[in-house]
C-alpha cells in the first residue's frame, strides 16, 4: 500500500471529480485513476461510484474516509515527534552558570562528572543570577549552577524545580593591604567610621546572599556603598586597587590572597559560608542531561 493512494483517495473524496483531483495531486488523470483502482483492490471494496456527475463515495468509502485522515495525521505526528527526538539527542547540554562559578568551579566540576566522549557538546551560558533564573524558567537551559544560601530568596520554587548540592564555598571580606600587611579597610571599622563597601548589583545572586546575611545580623547600617557591580571579578579588581572591602568567593580570591595582593579584611566571623547547587529545569530534557542528573543522584521526580 502506497501512502500516495491515501492522499489520492482524500483528494477525490473532496473534489468528487477525477480531473480536478488529479490536477490537485499533480499527476495525470490516467495515472490518478490507476492509483485509486489500486487502493480499492488493496482494500477489497469499491470506494467510489463513478458516473457522469463525477465520483461519489460508496458506503465503504464513507467509512474509510475518516480512517484514512486519522492514519495520515498519525503518521505525520510520528514523523515530527521522531524528528524532534533526534534533534533533542543531538542538541548540546545547556547549562547556565553565574559569572563567579563559570570560571572557578564549573570547569573542574564538569570534568569530574562527565566523560567528554559520552557527553557530546556542552553549551555554557554565563550571566547574572537573575538572567540565569529567567533562562531556566523559560526552558532555555537544562541546568542552573549557582551559589545558594538558605536565607537568600530565589525565583526557583522548590515544588517545581529540583536542586541538589554539588559543592561549597565561603564569601570572605577582602581588602588591599597597607605597607605593613594589615588591611587598608579593616573590619570592624574604627569608631565613627563606616565600611567602604564594594557591593553587588541587584541582579547578583551573591548580592542577595549578602543582603540576607546582613539583614539577619542587623549590621546593614555600618556600610557605605562606594561601588556596585554585578560581577565578582570586577569587585576583585576594585578591591585589589584599594577602593574598599568586597565579599568574594574564596575560590576566586585565594590566588590574590596567596600572593598578598589582597588580605582578609576581618575575622573569620565575618565570612559567610555558602553552598553551590545545581537546579534542573522542569520539562527540559535530553540524554546528556539525564546522564548528568543520574550521575549526581538527582531525584527522579524532577525528570517528570
Amino acid at each position: 500500500m502506497d501512502l500516495d493512494w491515501l492522499k489520492d483517495f482524500l483528494a477525490l473524496a473532496e473534489q468528487r471529480n477525477f480531473s480536478r483531483a488529479a490536477e490537485a495531486r499533480h499527476v495525470t488523470q490516467p495515472a490518478f485513476s490507476r492509483r485509486i483502482r489500486a487502493l480499492e483492490d488493496w482494500i477489497g471494496a469499491g470506494l467510489f461510484l463513478r458516473g457522469p456527475q463525477g465520483a461519489e463515495l460508496t458506503p465503504a468509502g464513507a467509512h474509510f474516509r475518516p480512517l484514512a485522515e486519522a492514519l495520515l495525521q498519525s503518521l505525520d505526528r510520528a514523523r515530527r515527534e521522531t524528528q524532534a527526538a533526534g534533534e533533542a539527542r543531538a542538541a548540546p547540554l545547556a547549562i547556565a552558570a553565574t559569572h563567579a562559578l563559570s570560571f572557578t568551579f564549573f570547569p573542574g566540576w564538569i570534568r569530574g562528572h562527565m566523560q567528554a566522549d559520552a557527553t557530546g557538546a556542552i553549551s555554557l551560558v554565563s550571566d547574572s543570577m537573575a538572567a540565569c533564573e529567567a533562562m531556566m524558567l523559560a526552558g532555555e537551559v537544562h541546568f542552573l549552577l549557582c551559589h545558594h544560601h538558605p536565607d537568600a530568596p530565589t525565583r526557583l520554587d522548590a515544588d517545581r524545580v529540583a536542586g541538589i548540592p554539588v559543592g561549597g564555598d565561603v564569601l570572605v571580606p577582602v581588602s588591599a593591604p597597607e605597607a605593613a600587611g594589615r588591611p587598608r579597610w579593616p573590619l570592624p571599622p574604627a569608631p565613627g567610621q563606616k565600611v567602604r563597601l564594594l557591593a553587588y548589583g541587584e541582579a547578583s545572586g551573591l548580592g542577595r546572599i549578602l543582603a540576607a546575611h546582613r539583614a539577619r545580623r542587623g549590621d546593614g547600617a555600618g556600610f557605605e556603598t562606594v561601588f556596585t557591580a554585578h560581577l565578582a571579578a570586577t569587585l576583585l579588581t576594585m578591591a585589589q586597587e584599594g577602593h574598599g572591602v568586597a565579599w568574594l568567593p574564596l575560590t576566586m580570591a585565594e590566588a590574590a590572597l596567596a600572593t598578598g595582593r589582597l588580605v582578609r579584611a576581618g575575622p573569620e566571623s565575618e565570612a559567610v559560608p555558602v553552598g553551590i547547587r545545581l537546579y534542573r529545569a522542569p520539562g527540559c530534557r535530553n540524554p546528556a542531561a539525564d546522564a548528568l542528573w543520574d550521575v549526581l543522584g538527582g531525584p527522579a521526580a524532577a525528570e517528570g
